[in-house]
């Protein structure tokens, strides 16, 4: 029965597994509790917490939500006793779902944390639609975009920033921001947030 991988790590499952369970019992939470929260069957719950299924991103997306943690904590557990590198391959990032997702924008993420503090979340972000009002976003931290492709008017606080391929605008998260209008489509950038270290 193949449940590590090549070498000695477990697999995703199980770390994901292993994270999930972690998570809920730090919060005094029950499968049950979480299962009511979610949506999703106690035994599916119970599957996924010992390793022994793969959970869908809008399932890890629910269990995350429940649990008050972004989807990338999760993934806490994997990669971080084999490597001190993480390689996230050409289109392998996890797609993550974020307010905008049904706005028709894909948040891929390029990395996972690696421990119990999240310290950044790097983000492909892509856009192909222009139909609906884009949402605002706030967050601790800083932020940064580097735009790959397509044109963006990008509004942060009071002020508006058209972002071409090869443009970076960097800011406070705490500051009121998103997209204001998709001038040329599809659009492909970076977005990159620095979340502050907790003060000792």
């Amino acid at each position: 029965m193949e449940k590590t991988r090549e070498g000695h790590g477990p697999t995703m499952e199980e770390a994901v597994g292993s994270a999930i369970k972690e998570l809920r019992q730090r919060h005094g939470l029950t499968i049950a509790q979480v299962s009511e929260q979610t949506g999703i069957s106690r035994g599916m719950l119970s599957k996924i917490e010992n390793g022994q299924t793969s959970a869908g991103m809008d399932t890890l997306g629910r269990i995350a939500r429940a649990l008050g943690v972004s989807m990338s904590m999760l993934f806490s557990k994997y990669d971080v006793s084999t490597s001190a590198a993480q390689h996230i391959k050409k289109g392998m990032g996890m797609e993550v779902v974020r307010r905008g997702t049904k706005s028709g924008h894909t948040y891929h993420l390029l990395a996972y944390d690696q421990g119990p503090v999240k310290l950044f979340e790097p983000f492909l972000i892509t856009m192909n639609d222009d139909s609906e009002q884009y949402p605002t976003f706030q967050h601790p931290g800083t932020e940064l975009l580097y735009m790959l492709e397509g044109l963006i008017e990008y509004r942060c606080g009071q002020s508006t920033y058209l972002l071409e391929p090869g443009d970076a605008l960097t800011f406070s998260g705490e500051v009121p921001h998103g997209p204001e209008k998709l001038v040329q489509w599809p659009i492909k950038f970076l977005s990159i947030i620095v979340y502050p270290r907790a003060s000792e």
